[in-house]
């Protein structure tokens, strides 16, 4: 099996590290990650300047781009033959709810679900990161188990797992993606120039939370794994608004 990682916070974190080693034995492992921290950063792609790879010490590639750049360099002109999986992970904190939009180890692996290679995307549900072990043993199993029984279509899985000892877990369970409350407001700072900039607020807490969730899930130590979609469309609203434009 051969299978493509890469993250958002960069090609040196212990997330990223940890996966490689852990998913070593399951097959041919190729990893290509941002050379920095890209946290947030979507799935932007880099148009507007060429982009380089370098391999570090430890074999890693690099790049000067986004996440998404790395996947979408790997697949489309780095490797030959192409990857059987793409993992992206180990996060260090929760992408739930409306986090999924803006999270650059969502957008990895999106990038490789859209070029029709099944992809997971594994995040530790703590900033604390105190036991990235767990996650790392869930991606195995996660992995053995598309090796094991592979979908008939790509698939793209967001798993979000509670920072507890493996042997604390409550089990996995197959979720929707909750809501959050209203970001907190930006907070302003002067600076050293005397000009006033901005810091981005914090994500705010969740407000639909209840059972069948991924914060449900995970508040109560369970695996959280989401089915994602990329169709935007709200096909409820289609004849809403014929209906709106034939006025």
């Amino acid at each position: 099996m051969r299978i493509l990682i890469s993250n958002d916070d960069g090609y040196f974190s212990p997330g990223i590290v940890l996966l490689a080693e852990k998913l070593a034995p399951l097959g041919e492992i190729t990893v290509v990650a941002p050379e920095r921290d890209r946290s947030g950063a979507s799935n932007s792609l880099t148009l507007d300047r060429p982009l380089t790879v370098r391999r570090a010490a430890n074999g890693f590639r690099f790049v000067n781009g986004t996440p998404t750049d790395c996947v979408h360099l790997a697949v489309t002109g780095l490797l030959d033959p192409l990857p059987d999986a793409v993992v992206s992970g180990i996060n260090l904190g929760a992408n739930m709810g409306d986090d999924t939009i803006y999270s650059g180890t969502v957008a990895a692996a999106t990038e490789g679900f859209l070029l029709g290679i099944p992809s997971l995307a594994i995040s530790l549900a703590s900033k604390a990161g105190k036991h990235l072990e767990t996650a790392a043993q869930v991606a195995v199993q996660m992995v053995e188990r598309l090796k094991r029984a592979p979908f008939a279509q790509p698939v793209l899985l967001n798993v979000n797992v509670p920072d507890v000892p493996p042997g604390e877990l409550a089990g996995v369970e197959v979720t929707r993606l909750g809501r959050r409350h209203k970001a907190e407001p930006v907070v302003a700072v002067e600076t050293p120039r005397g000009e006033t900039a901005f810091w981005i607020g914090a994500a705010g807490d969740a407000q639909d939370a209840g059972p069948g969730t991924d914060f449900h899930a995970v508040a109560h130590r369970r695996v959280s794994v989401t089915p994602l979609q990329v169709d935007l469309t709200l096909h409820a609203q289609l004849e809403r608004v014929k209906d709106w434009l034939a006025r």
